[in-house]
């Protein structure tokens, strides 16, 4: 009788764990089929095949004009002649632990200039304007931009279009957070409101989560990848940063909020990886040195609502936080000792949640400022110009999305700096991935991705643009692949 039953469990345990990949199987398929059907609707009227003729008959053309085009594999030598320092992050931890008197400015650290956004504004333009109209930045990043972009114009570059893997291992749960490692082509992560993050590979096929770094006892809310993608640090809704190695997902350091309050964002200081800023929900700013697991002295601020979104500009000299009442505080930031100035305060929009910040020191050669990408609930996306040292904000221009209560986020695309045209990335409640041309006047709208089933809340590129992956509040994180020309 005791065999039986033995044998009666092992047969329920094999049945539940086939109903559970069939479940999974036929959700791919299913969320794929859609997206084919949603995308033949979309172009109803312009033959595929006709399309590629067009396309074939360009690049011959423009192959005769101008010589061969680079091949798009040219990114991975562009990605890896990318200087970094010899030493990685968890280096200069070990480094801490041994020396309890090293604070502050010792870290990860490349060199920075120190010039105005003034003074780098009026360079940006007289460089752009001693050039015949239509021609390009003559630097060799621009170059390697051009190869990795495939020479297409701006449209053509952004026809995002085929599914490349739906990652659901965190179904049921919200995935706020989705990121690919720093100049990494195939490296992915994503946090979730399940408690865990998920590491995966998307190449060798077929793409995998390599492992899922679990310790948080409640949802995690953000995670950032340090500048040499050895270690990740997360906050969460259990008042804990925590600092992990992503080589084999062990939890390095457990470090509690200094106020016991929910963390609901972070950011690496972009210069020094051993100090992080993390922002909580007793609407403090905190910078913290993941080395010692202590909080910085004089790195500590007030906002007036909770802190939704944090970012550094790309000197570290300059950090924009936002929070749930609309305002988006700048502060300066002291290299040497991580100390946090309050300089300037924008109201975006009383009473509307500030949930994504993202800034750039050089858009494109149409727009030379250095600029922020703004989400606020506002069923707008907003793009603001910096005007000074002290990151005082001018309203540049607004794109139309759904946002009105979920915390959507929004990118930079990371090759548009040396091409004609400037495109930005956003989720929406509309279950839509949306692309803009920030340089177009009418009709900004490049592309609009849909397979999603709930709203999108974040967006991240690759290092060369190929792959895009996004996220939504159902746990679905979609991995679209480039359009091949």
């Amino acid at each position: 009788m005791t065999g039986q039953r033995g044998s009666l469990k092992s047969m329920l345990g094999e049945c539940s764990h086939m109903w559970a990949c069939a479940k999974r199987l036929f959700r791919t398929q299913y969320i794929r089929r859609r997206s084919q059907l949603l995308r033949e609707n979309a172009k109803a009227g312009h033959p595929p095949a006709l399309r590629r003729q067009y396309l074939r008959l360009r690049g011959q053309l423009l192959g005769q004009r101008y010589g061969p085009l680079s091949e798009p594999g040219s990114a991975r030598a562009y990605s890896n002649s990318i200087v970094r320092s010899s030493r990685t992050t968890l280096d200069r931890m070990e480094d801490f632990e041994d020396d309890p008197r090293a604070l502050g400015a010792r870290g990860h650290r490349r060199s920075v200039s120190r010039g105005s956004y003034q003074l780098q504004a009026q360079m940006n333009r007289a460089v752009y304007e001693d050039r015949p109209p239509g021609s390009v930045v003559p630097t060799s990043a621009a170059e390697a931009s051009r190869a990795m972009a495939g020479d297409t114009s701006l449209s053509e570059n952004y026809a995002f279009a085929g599914m490349y893997h739906v990652f659901d291992q965190h179904v049921d749960e919200a995935v706020p957070r989705v990121r690919f490692a720093n100049d990494d082509r195939h490296r992915l992560a994503c946090c979730s409101l399940d408690g865990s993050i998920s590491l995966c590979q998307l190449v060798p096929a077929p793409p995998t989560v390599l492992r899922v770094l679990r310790g948080h006892t409640r949802g995690v809310s953000d995670f950032a990848w340090s500048l040499s993608n050895d270690i990740l640090v997360s906050t969460s809704l259990d008042a804990t940063m925590r600092i992990w190695a992503s080589e084999d997902g062990r939890c390095i350091r457990e470090i509690p909020d200094p106020d016991g309050a929910e963390l609901l964002c972070c950011t690496f200081q972009p210069v020094n990886n051993n100090l992080t800023v993390v922002g909580n929900a007793k609407h403090n700013v905190h910078v913290m040195n993941i080395s010692t697991g202590k909080k910085v002295k004089g790195g500590s601020s007030k906002l007036t609502g909770r802190v939704l979104a944090l970012s550094f500009d790309a000197p570290g000299r300059l950090l924009w936080a936002g929070d749930d009442r609309g305002s988006v505080f700048s502060f300066l930031f002291d290299m040497a000792t991580g100390k946090l100035t309050k300089a300037k305060r924008l109201v975006v929009h009383e009473g509307s949640p500030v949930t994504s910040i993202s800034a750039r020191s050089w858009v494109s050669r149409e727009a030379r400022d250095p600029s922020l990408l703004i989400n606020a609930c506002l069923n707008k996306l907003l793009l603001y110009r910096v005007v000074d040292n002290e990151g005082t904000l001018q309203l540049k221009r607004s794109f139309p999305i759904e946002q009105s209560s979920h915390p959507v986020r929004s990118i930079f695309c990371p090759l548009m700096s040396f091409r004609q045209g400037a495109c930005v990335v956003t989720g929406s409640e509309d279950m839509c991935v949306h692309f803009f041309d920030v340089e177009r006047a009418a009709k900004a709208a490049v592309n609009k991705l849909q397979g999603h089933s709930a709203p999108v809340l974040d967006v991240s590129f690759n290092c060369d643009e190929s792959l895009l992956a996004s996220s939504d509040a159902s746990g679905m994180v979609i991995v679209w692949r480039r359009e091949q020309k």
